[in-house]
């Protein structure tokens, strides 16, 4: 009988590929019909941290899509791209000169710090009328994507020498660095877009202890986190054998002391992660998601 893997890889993803792509050169460092699924797509030009659920991890894909994230980009302005990105094909703007001072540009950038409503880019991987948008764009048909909100929770000017632009930004689930170079550009007057792009974190998972994609198929696995990496910006809760069993039953338990939030990562004593509970009200937890044991051990 092949051997079951189940966890978290930390991929660096090379430029050039998709995630897509990322997912489908994994599939062959495992047994067939493992499930392998990454948590965020990132564009090809874009590298860095790409993490990639295996096995039964893929259930806890949605964990790690809330997890903030830290980007650094290099920004063209003066121009803008159809793609918002330098894949895309690149039209010169015209501007009144100066050229934005790095007083104006820091200017600029406070204004999308915070909550902020952001329109995402017509090649993108959102979702249009079941479609996605990208494949729309692709075929010529007009995409009209709707504002969402986004939370950007800092932006630092790391450099600057026009049309030059270097940026870090920490931000929320669903934010696009090419949608924020997009709205800067139109902000200063002049356009911009991405011309360089790579996730730094997501999460507690960071660039530096990223695998490359051509690592060996042994360390790859060897290198497998567990499944509870997924869930491990979730308060913690270890409950009885009894309780557990409740919540694999479905029922409601009682626990004193809750801290304030919505959802709880359940351990059991030997500190395996069993399910997702969430809150019913100060002392109460219904189960969400429960995990079986294979379900977070590898064989």
């Amino acid at each position: 009988m092949q051997p079951r893997y189940h966890g978290l890889l930390v991929i660096d993803k090379p430029g050039g590929l998709t995630s897509r792509d990322v997912v489908n050169r994994l599939q062959r460092c495992f047994p067939p019909r493992t499930r392998i699924g990454h948590t965020g797509t990132l564009d090809p030009l874009a590298t860095g941290v790409l993490v990639v659920c295996v096995g039964n991890a893929t259930r806890l894909v949605e964990y790690v899509q809330r997890m903030g994230k830290t980007y650094v980009a290099r920004l063209r302005l003066g121009a803008e791209s159809d793609t918002d990105d330098a894949d895309g094909r690149i039209t010169p703007t015209s501007f009144t000169d100066p050229s934005p001072s790095r007083t104006g540009v820091e200017a600029a950038l406070r204004e999308f710090i915070g909550e902020v409503e952001q329109v995402p880019p017509a090649y993108s991987a959102a979702l249009l009328t079941g479609r996605r948008a990208h494949d729309l764009a692709r075929r010529g048909i007009e995409v009209d994507l709707k504002p969402r909100q986004v939370q950007i929770y800092a932006i630092d000017l790391l450099d600057f020498n026009y049309p030059s632009l270097e940026l870090r930004v920490d931000c929320g689930k669903g934010t696009y660095i090419r949608s924020l170079a997009r709205d800067l550009g139109r902000g200063l007057g002049c356009g911009a877009f991405v011309e360089a792009l790579r996730r730094r974190r997501v999460g507690p998972f960071h660039a530096e202890n990223a695998l490359a994609l051509d690592t060996d198929v042994n360390v790859i696995r060897e290198r497998l986190l567990p499944c509870a990496a997924a869930v491990a910006e979730l308060p913690q809760l270890h409950l009885s054998e009894d309780d557990i069993s409740r919540l694999r039953q479905g029922q409601k338990v009682h626990c004193g002391g809750l801290v304030e939030a919505d959802e709880f990562a359940v351990f059991d004593q030997a500190e395996k992660l069993v399910a997702i509970a969430s809150r019913v009200d100060e002392s109460t937890l219904a189960p969400s998601k429960v995990l079986k044991w294979d379900d977070i051990t590898s064989e």
